[in-house]
Formats: C-alpha cells, sequence, structure tokens
C-alpha cells in the first residue's frame, strides 16, 4: 500500500533553547513584581508633582496614565528587542540602577522645570508629566520582557511561564497604587517617597548585579569610569532634590499647601493650594473679606437673614474657613457645618489660619456629596458651594442630582450660593447656572460685567433659593462691598444661559466645558 509524502507527519521542530540558566522562580517573579509596582508608584506620586504647576484637572489625570503607558508600552518593547540581542543578564541590574538614578532625578528637574512650564496649556501639561514620568517607567518596563526571556528554557511552557509573570507584574501594578494611595501619599512627602523609590531600585540593581556576577561571572557593562559615573549622576539627583524649590510647606492627602504672610497686612494670610491663592483671612479681623467673590458671599449672608440672626449654615469645602469666620463674627450663635474633604487643610487652618471649633464651627472631613445625602430635610438656611480641586469645581458636585440635593436640605426660603470659576467663552458657569435652575426656582449671578463681556475669566456667584431672593437688599449691600459688579437676573440671566446643557451624573464634562476655545 503507497502513500503519497502529504501523508506522512513531518517531525515536529525541537525547541529552540535559551542558552544559560534560568533566574530563580523566586527571583523572577521579585523583580517582575518590584519593577512593575515601582511604575505605578511614580505614576501616583506624579499628579502630586506637576499639581503645583498644572493644577490637578481631568486632562492633567490622563496625561500621566497617558504617558505611563506610552513609557510601559516603550520599555517592554524596547526590552524584548534588546533581550534578542544581548544577553538579558547584563542588561537587568543597569535598567534597575539607571531607573533609580532617573526617578533621583525626576524631582529636581520637574520642580525647575515647573516653575517654566506653569499654567495649563495642554503643551506645558504634557511635557511636564513625560519629564516627571517617561524616562523611569520605561526603564522599568523593559524589566520583565528581560526576565521572560530568561526564563524561557522549555519553549513548551511559554504560554505559562509568561502568563505568570504577566500576572505577577500586574498583581505588583495594584499592590503599588493601592500602598500609594491609601498609606504612602497619606503619610510621607512626595520628596520622600520618590528618593525612598530611588534608593531601592539602586540597591535592588545592585544587588542583582553582585548575584549575577557571582553566578554567572556577568558583569555591568562598560568600564569602571562609566559606572563610576552614573553613581555620581544619581547622588547628584538626590543632591538637587534636596535643594530644588518646594511649592508646598506641606504636603496633605490632596494638596499641596502653602500659607504666606501679606507684607501690606501683618495679620493677613493666605492659603495657596497647588500654588493657587484659594482663601485669606485677617487673624486680628474675621469680619475681614479680601477676595471679591467673599465679599459677594458676605453681601447675600447679610441680607438672608435680619441683622445679627443665627444662622444654620453648611459649607461645601473648606479651604482657609474664611466664611464660617465671617458669619460666626457677624451672626454670633450661627451654627457652621463644613465638609472638607481634606482633613490636613483642616488641621492647617487650626494651625496657622486661626480656626477654632467649638459649637459654632464643626469640620467634617469627607466628601461633600456623601456628607450632604446625609444632612437632614429642610435643616439649613444657608448652603455655600465653595469646594474646588485646583480651579475646577468637582464635577460630582456641579450636576442637577447634587443641586437636588441641597434644595432638599435648604430650609424654604433659605439660600444656596454656589462659587465658580470659568474663563471664556463661559461654558460652563452658563451650565451650572441652567443646572441650579433647575432645581431652584429663583436664581440669581453675581460677576464682574468684564467677565460677563468675556473679557477674562473671573469668579462668579451663582444665588439661587425656591422663595424671591432679596435682589434690592443683595443690589444694596454689593453696593457698599464691590459697586462695580453686575447683578443677573430675570431675562437677563436668561438670555445669558442661552441654550445651556443641565449638568447630569450621566453626563457633566466639567473639564471640556471649562477649557478655553
Amino acid at each position: 500500500m503507497s502513500s503519497s509524502a502529504s501523508d506522512v507527519a513531518a517531525p515536529a521542530a525541537p525547541p529552540v533553547p535559551v542558552t544559560g540558566r534560568a533566574l530563580p522562580g523566586g527571583l523572577a517573579a521579585f523583580l517582575v513584581f518590584f519593577a512593575s509596582g515601582a511604575v505605578l508608584v511614580l505614576e501616583t506620586v506624579a499628579l502630586r508633582l506637576v499639581g503645583p504647576y498644572v493644577g490637578v484637572t481631568l486632562q492633567v489625570t490622563s496625561s500621566v496614565i497617558g504617558i505611563a503607558l506610552a513609557a510601559i508600552a516603550y520599555g517592554a518593547w524596547s526590552g524584548g528587542w534588546l533581550a534578542d540581542r544581548r544577553d538579558p543578564r547584563g542588561l537587568l541590574a543597569p535598567a534597575l540602577v539607571l531607573a533609580g538614578i532617573a526617578t533621583a532625578v525626576t524631582l529636581p528637574v520637574v520642580r525647575y522645570a515647573g516653575e517654566v512650564l506653569r499654567g495649563g496649556a495642554a503643551s506645558a501639561i504634557l511635557l511636564l508629566v513625560a519629564l516627571a514620568v517617561f524616562v523611569p517607567a520605561a526603564l522599568l518596563a523593559a524589566v520583565t520582557p528581560l526576565v521572560v526571556k530568561l526564563q524561557l528554557a522549555d519553549l513548551r511552557r511559554t504560554g505559562q511561564v509568561v502568563g505568570r509573570l504577566s500576572g505577577i507584574g500586574t498583581l505588583g501594578g495594584i499592590t503599588a497604587t493601592l500602598l500609594t494611595g491609601f498609606v504612602l501619599v497619606a503619610a510621607l512627602p512626595s520628596t520622600v517617597i520618590l528618593l525612598a523609590l530611588a534608593i531601592s531600585l539602586g540597591l535592588v540593581g545592585i544587588g542583582l548585579g553582585w548575584y549575577l556576577r557571582r553566578q554567572a561571572r556577568t558583569d555591568l557593562p562598560g568600564p569602571a569610569r562609566t559606572r563610576a559615573a552614573l553613581a555620581v549622576l544619581g547622588l547628584l539627583g538626590a543632591g538637587l532634590s534636596a535643594i530644588a524649590p518646594n511649592p508646598c510647606d506641606i504636603e496633605t492627602a490632596y494638596h499641596c499647601a502653602r500659607v504666606t504672610t501679606d507684607p501690606n497686612r501683618p495679620s493677613g494670610r493666605t492659603l495657596l493650594l497647588n500654588s493657587a491663592q484659594h482663601s485669606y483671612v485677617d487673624l486680628a479681623d474675621p469680619k475681614h473679606l479680601e477676595y471679591a467673590y467673599t465679599k459677594w458671599i458676605g453681601a447675600v449672608a447679610d441680607v438672608a437673614a435680619p441683622a445679627g440672626q443665627r444662622l444654620d449654615a453648611l459649607h461645601l469645602g473648606g479651604g482657609g474657613f474664611t466664611v464660617p469666620t465671617y458669619l460666626t463674627a457677624t451672626r454670633p450663635g450661627t451654627d457652621n457645618v463644613v465638609f472638607e474633604i481634606d482633613g490636613g487643610l483642616v488641621e492647617l487652618g487650626e494651625r496657622e489660619l486661626g480656626v477654632h471649633p467649638g459649637p459654632d464651627l464643626r469640620a467634617v472631613v469627607g466628601d461633600a456629596r456623601m456628607l450632604v445625602a446625609g444632612e437632614p430635610t429642610d435643616s439649613r438656611d444657608l448652603v455655600v458651594g465653595d469646594a474646588f480641586g485646583h480651579l475646577v469645581v468637582p464635577w460630582h458636585l456641579a450636576t442637577r442630582e447634587m443641586a437636588a440635593e441641597i434644595r432638599r436640605v435648604t430650609r424654604p426660603g433659605g439660600v444656596y450660593v454656589q462659587n465658580v470659576i470659568d474663563y471664556p467663552p463661559l461654558r460652563f458657569i452658563r451650565a451650572e447656572l441652567a443646572t441650579v435652575a433647575a432645581e431652584f426656582t429663583h436664581v440669581a449671578l453675581i460677576a464682574p460685567p468684564e467677565a460677563l463681556a468675556e473679557e477674562r475669566g473671573s469668579n462668579f456667584l451663582i444665588v439661587a433659593s425656591d422663595a424671591p431672593l432679596p435682589l434690592t437688599a443683595v443690589r444694596a449691600r454689593l453696593d457698599a462691598v464691590d459697586a462695580t459688579v453686575s447683578l443677573l437676573s430675570g431675562s437677563d440671566l436668561t438670555d445669558f444661559v442661552g441654550t445651556a446643557m443641565v449638568l447630569t451624573d450621566d453626563y457633566a464634562p466639567v473639564d471640556q466645558l471649562l477649557a478655553t476655545a
């Protein structure tokens, strides 16, 4: 019986051997876990590094994630390419040592470059984030393919090896993300976190180089002079980190915070969050309101009830506690409850801004959206919305659902005032007015005329109530504190809002609406 050539099975090709011994399984797992985790520590801390210069907005967060992913992709591709052309044993230790040096250098590079790139321009954000993340993340991402190459001694187990190490790398990233977000950022300054990471990378790299040299007589590539130069560069980076300009007095869980003294008013204090002026208080005169928008809030509060009558006030966002302190001074007995997400700011206020918690001022640490939901119905005469992430109202505090919760908490005849920052073409303030008006029957707007004419950015103050607003009294009080400001209501306000969208929990593109044309 004959058979054709096609009927004869071809012999299986033998596995292609990988030269040299694989790393011990535990060591390979540790390297992948450690390198992947280090990338996520860098990514998380990068938000804290660049925030003081370009803010903490959706664009900044997206840039950090995008640049980090680009670095991971480039590093993984480069590491795999090199692993096929050189012995990975000679590359692993240098990759870790170089990543440590790059991490040490990151801090001074970002802080010096941040002073030049300060602002919210997209190009500045991308460049500063790239300086903070790309090089060390790319070097660390190269570790996994180098380790994988060493472990592929038997190509029949390729899927098992790659799957196992990929899973371990992902677990390292998850662990580092949770550890950094829940523990490290709250406990340590960014400088300490980065320098500790840089030292750890350097020590692991040096230890791995010693181990591999001992096992296979593989030294770090390059002459001793090059290795010495790299060591000096790492020490120089650490030294520059110590003297680089630091925009923070303290780093809270959410902010880079700083308090400065007003040179023209010895008792005046300015609170800067991420290098942006946030609050002003006068330690000697709690009735003093420095910023225009606080004067507008004070004007509304002054006529919200008869002079001297106590109020039940709820404040969404504490900052420097300027308005609660003002209400306590002008309306003794007022019950001020302040929802502030950043406990570090509450402590800073008590320490440096004259905040004195007591029966008339209670600070509750937590997210305002969650805390408002627990407030009793019809329990507040005045609600003040003054919560910001850098210069942006957090989106979940700007939706119709949030406005409905505030209306529920506000007593009949009570007043809600919301501070908003916007820039031409004023898409966000129009949308927020439409959103508040969807829940409150009576709405007005206080703003500079040049801002309403789209000539510059500014604070805008929304005033809302279920009862007719005392606009004549508000106008008279504004004339006493800021006569040039405009007060829009009725058809003028309707024309200003136009066809602006109502923001909802399902769709609230706050950052995009704030983007300038």
